[in-house]
């Protein structure tokens, strides 16, 4: 698997994998961003490619300050099993 990034002109982080691409589309005001939609091939389903997507977004929303609305309910549910990226969210 690749690395994921920020894609910024199209508003949302990408992972490329066999071919596909996973996204995860947001919304960014000042210092909060939303995450809004997690997108993964169905071709993708079942390889932990949305987990990969969504700590890799997290890691570079950590490393820039940001604070984060998990608005996708797979973001919310991934953040709930991993509680160390629970300080993202924003109070």
């Amino acid at each position: 698997m690749s690395n994921v990034i920020n894609n910024k002109d199209h508003c949302r982080y990408e992972l490329a994998v066999e071919g596909h691409l996973a996204t995860e589309h947001y919304k960014l005001d000042g210092n909060v961003i939303t995450f809004e939609h997690t997108d993964v091939p169905k071709e993708l389903g079942g390889k932990g490619v949305g987990s990969k997507l969504v700590q890799g977004a997290l890691d570079q929303v950590r490393a820039a300050g940001l604070k984060l609305i998990p608005q996708c309910p797979f973001v919310k549910a991934w953040i709930e099993k991993h509680p160390a990226y629970a300080d993202l969210v924003a109070r």
